[in-house]
């Protein structure tokens, strides 16, 4: 037998029939059903049909004075009760309001039988309430949960957009979700693995449920799926048009605007997750590919584009990232790389390297002035870092540089939530050296506790010795300690940090009293004394010039 269907009800807030039992101004009164708490209503009705159902569009409190029914409908057979409380039911009918007198001076028996048996609520109307009266009060009622459904979303809207400029922002919007639908909030990547997840977890039926609307959102042209599982109510939402991530959201119950709640945070998850730059995907791919052949660096990097003007970039700076709290993921090291202008991020291990485009320059050997950006100074190993007191620049002025750009011509400035070391602006052929920059810098910025520290490019006397023979003096130098790779680290960071010890064990995760052990292996190896400066400075060019 086919089931008739039932028309959806209205799209305005529901109101719960415990409400309008409440209003004592109303004196009504529930005869039988299911408890008025479990009750919504989304709007009031008052026929005299003997067959409602064509005027009703489902959700209705409806109100009658059983004007239809005839006076002796007490004997039996002189009213089909049950046919027409089923057709209330089949319309979608929230609720029947009867009116006592002028027809009926009770509620008739019949009518409580036939609503008792199919489940619909039943509310004896007083003589002296009118149904303007109800009606009234009923979308009084629904006014006054459209305020506070609107206050709730705007609310969540504030939360939500603060959550997204958090230093992890992924995690933070999912977070801020999952706590104002008390539920769970789980960001699912390309492959349906769980990128990020925060709020209950939930049982195995509901998680493998969540997954499985995640991946059906995936390869549907419907960008947003619903389900009810074991009493929750599962939602999936599509990140963007062909991208693969989903935000799925489990609630243990539905509220009035949860759906744009949701909504609104998986419009941000699409902008943390999406392309900083769209229609550079496929350059990137090629140049993947022509590096994979054998293509020189300088030859695909103007395929890796780089914002405003992209086949004028021939400078990039390399920066080293680490969270202040916690291990970077994919998705905020997405985030870091489109905060500081470039969307080519490697996330590998415990740090997070981006490769930015740098302006051009004004004129050939305009390089960078630390002495006179704001707030550096240079150091006795070519790394600036900010001077005591100095804020790190947040942000650039009006055109003078892409966006997470210090002052013009500084480089990347300093993001929230993360510690930086960036390398000097070099050409693509000079990467790998700009890498070890940047590395060297992250190690002095995290010695510091500094947000940002930059390697500087500038002339000095180390320079003045030709490279081959620099090197082969420095292997001969440190050959005592070369088969030792920690005993070098530990001697350069330490010299790098002028000899002090509590710096260094923070800066190479050891305890102090390792660092003092190495040390004064190192010194006995060598046969120095590392309290000469002379023998310090000899040591220090030595191993900057130290290859492998």
């Amino acid at each position: 037998m086919q089931e008739t269907a039932v028309p959806s009800a209205p799209p305005t807030p529901p109101v719960s029939l415990a409400a309008l039992l409440s209003r004592a101004d109303l004196g009504l009164r529930q005869i039988t059903g299911p408890p008025a708490g479990e009750v919504t209503i989304h709007g009031s009705h008052t026929s005299e049909m003997s067959d409602p159902y064509p005027y009703l569009l489902g959700g209705e409190l409806l109100l009658t004075a059983g004007v239809h029914i005839p006076e002796a409908a007490g004997r039996p057979g002189s009213f089909d009760f049950d046919g027409y409380v089923a057709r209330i039911v089949a319309a979608g009918g929230a609720a029947l309001g009867f009116g006592v007198a002028p027809v009926h001076d009770t509620v008739p028996a019949g009518l409580v039988a036939a609503c008792e048996q199919h489940g619909l609520p039943l509310v004896e109307v007083p003589p002296r309430t009118t149904f303007s009266g109800v009606a009234r009060a009923v979308w009084q009622l629904m006014a006054r949960a459209r305020l506070s459904e609107l206050r709730r979303i705007t609310e969540a809207q504030q939360g939500l957009a603060a959550a997204a400029s958090r230093p992890d922002p992924v995690p933070s919007v999912l977070r801020r979700l999952a706590g104002r639908l008390e539920g769970r909030a789980v960001l699912y990547g390309p492959e349906g693995a769980e990128i990020a997840a925060a709020g209950r977890e939930p049982g195995d039926e509901v998680r493998r449920a969540l997954a499985e609307l995640a991946r059906f959102v995936t390869g549907h042209p419907s960008s947003t799926a619903t389900d009810t599982v074991a009493g929750t109510r599962l939602a999936a939402y599509a990140l963007g048009p062909g991208r693969g991530f989903v935000l799925g959201v489990a609630a243990p119950h539905r509220e009035s605007g949860d759906h744009t709640i949701a909504s609104v945070a998986a419009v941000l998850l699409s902008l943390l997750t999406g392309e900083h730059q769209s229609g550079t995907g496929a350059a990137r791919s090629s140049a993947l590919v022509r590096l994979l052949l054998g293509a020189r660096r300088e030859e695909v990097a103007p395929l890796l584009g780089g914002g405003e003007g992209d086949g004028a970039v021939t400078r990039w700076y390399v920066v080293h990232a680490r969270p202040d709290t916690g291990a970077p993921d994919a998705v905020s090291a997405s985030a870091l790389g489109a905060a500081l202008g470039s969307p080519l991020v490697d996330a590998a291990d415990d740090v997070v390297r981006v490769l930015v485009p740098a302006p051009p320059r004004a004129e050939d050997g305009g390089g960078v002035r630390p002495e006179r950006d704001g707030g550096v100074r240079p150091e006795g190993d070519g790394i600036v870092r900010p001077e005591a007191g100095a804020a790190a620049p947040r942000k650039s002025p009006a055109g003078s540089g892409p966006a997470g750009s210090g002052p013009a011509g500084s480089g990347p400035a300093a993001q929230p939530g993360w510690t930086l070391g960036v390398s000097a602006p070099v050409a693509p052929a000079e990467w790998p050296a700009a890498d070890a920059q940047a590395a060297r810098a992250l190690a002095r910025a995290r010695a510091t506790r500094s947000a940002l520290v930059r390697h500087a490019e500038r002339p000095g006397f180390a320079d003045l010795v030709p490279p081959g023979e620099a090197e082969a003096h420095a292997r001969a130098l440190l050959a005592p300690i070369g088969g030792v790779p920690a005993l070098a680290e530990t001697l350069r960071v330490w010299l790098s940090l002028h000899g002090s010890w509590d710096r260094t064990a923070v800066a190479l995760s050891v305890h102090r009293n390792t660092v003092r052990q190495r040390i004064a292996r190192c010194a006995a190896l060598l046969g120095a004394d590392l309290d000469d400066p002379d023998v310090r400075m000899e040591l220090w060019f030595a191993l900057r010039h130290l290859r492998g």
